[in-house]
């Protein structure tokens, strides 16, 4: 088998949050060709108990910790120079350094990069022999953009200097590399507007879900007390864009849903949620989880799951698991770009409070047949497999570089091999 150097911003494993669902099967499926090679980052001391797990796809590995604090005072001096915030956060040398003889031995030919915050490691270290690819996953530099817009000074300026450094940076960085990925049709052709140098080599690849994993046939103990009709919401409930969806439902919509079903209750099921979230818990009909072991019984006995989210980008892995598991989804417009248009009425798309509060009343109701959901479950299983999205992964490593894309540890080492 060849080998092949894999970077990663963050332990691809647990699969669970949007980053790591996606860098986890990617890795899993690269092991079934390649030797990897796996340079990354763990930044919750939890994860270092997966270190066998991740390693049972590798042939080498480089696990750093990544201190928060350090990180921040890199991305502090990063603001005296000309690089993005979210590169300087993970710079280091000790990677850098064993990514160097990694590619000194001669034998890697082949590297994937997921997110653009790991390209640095490879500049000035491609072309030639080298067959590289980069998964920017969603075009960040509009996320940060749309932070910009929403905030006040002074974190409006440091978002818009972000939102401008990065995409420079991510130009660069698809220019230097063979091929350049991102999760959906809608986020390359968005970057094909913004950087049309790179168009050529330029393509998307979805994600998928695990449906035998999020199977509605095996038997889930049920979470919820008896007596409501529970309305859930899943995902990280550190991430931004994640809490302003949930305070929006909880503030705008669920009153709304309330004065129709007033045993309503909805449940915010995700880890670390910061005190704007667990605030949320002193009101009526509301239930923050945090962690739970894991989310499949949430869902399997929810009656609706919602994905409100009003800053989103690429594909929502909550919408697809949610209709894997027959529960239908009450999503805006920006949850569900990306998700080809094949669910029929068990995904409701709303965008108002009213809206959204009306298509959750249907599906309480019990107004959406059983058939539909099973029906989108059948075109999940189909259209959202990870073997058929992750089959376009092969055929670019695969190429000849420059071809048209579009028509084609030292404290915690997990092998000794990272000693910096």
């Amino acid at each position: 088998m060849d080998e092949l150097l894999f970077l990663c911003h963050r332990l691809p494993y647990p699969p669970n949050k949007g980053d790591k669902i996606r860098s986890f099967h990617l890795l899993r499926h690269l092991a079934k060709r390649y030797r990897v090679h796996l340079g990354t980052f763990i930044d919750d001391p939890g994860d270092w108990r997966y270190l066998a797990d991740v390693g049972e796809f590798c042939e080498q590995t480089c696990i750093l910790p990544l201190r928060r604090w350090q990180a921040m005072f890199r991305c502090l001096a990063g603001l005296a120079t000309h690089q993005p915030l979210s590169v300087s956060y993970y710079r280091d040398q000790r990677l850098q350094r064993w990514v160097d003889e990694r590619l000194q031995h001669g034998s890697v030919r082949k590297a994937v990069v997921f997110s653009s915050a790991m390209a640095g490691y490879l500049t000035n270290r491609l072309g030639g022999e080298m067959h590289s690819l980069i998964d920017f996953v969603d075009v960040d530099s509009e996320k940060w953009a749309q932070y910009g817009s929403h905030a006040r000074w002074p974190l409006n300026w440091i978002y818009r200097r972000e939102a401008d450094r990065l995409l420079a940076h991510d130009e660069d960085a698809a220019l230097g590399f063979d091929a350049s990925v991102f999760v959906s049709r809608q986020e390359a052709q968005l970057f094909k507007r913004l950087v049309p140098q790179a168009a050529s080599r330029t393509d998307y690849v979805e994600n998928g879900v695990d449906a035998e994993y999020f199977s509605p046939e095996r038997d889930y103990p049920n979470p919820y007390p008896s007596g409501v009709l529970p309305v859930t919401f899943t995902g990280a409930m550190d991430y931004r864009p994640n809490v302003d969806a949930v305070e929006w439902f909880v503030h705008e919509v669920l009153p709304l849903v309330a004065g129709h079903f007033p045993q309503v209750a909805f449940f915010i099921v995700g880890t670390r949620p910061g005190e704007r979230v667990r605030r949320l818990a002193r009101l009526d009909r509301v239930t923050v989880t945090g962690g739970v072991p894991e989310t499949r019984p949430y869902l399997a006995h929810a009656r609706a799951a919602v994905a409100p989210l009003r800053i989103a980008r690429g594909i929502q892995n909550k919408v697809l698991e949610a209709l894997a598991m027959g529960i239908p989804v009450v999503a805006t417009p920006a949850a569900v770009e990306g998700i080809a248009d094949g669910a029929g009425q068990a995904l409701q798309v709303a965008e108002a409070p009213l809206e959204f509060g009306q298509a959750v009343i249907r599906l309480l109701s019990g107004l959406i047949p059983g058939t539909a959901t099973t029906g989108a479950r059948n075109w999940i299983v189909e259209r959202y497999n990870w073997d058929g999205r992750l089959a376009a992964v092969d055929r670019l490593l695969d190429a000849v570089p420059e071809v048209d894309i579009e028509q084609v540890c030292p404290e915690r080492p997990l092998d000794g091999a990272c000693q910096y």
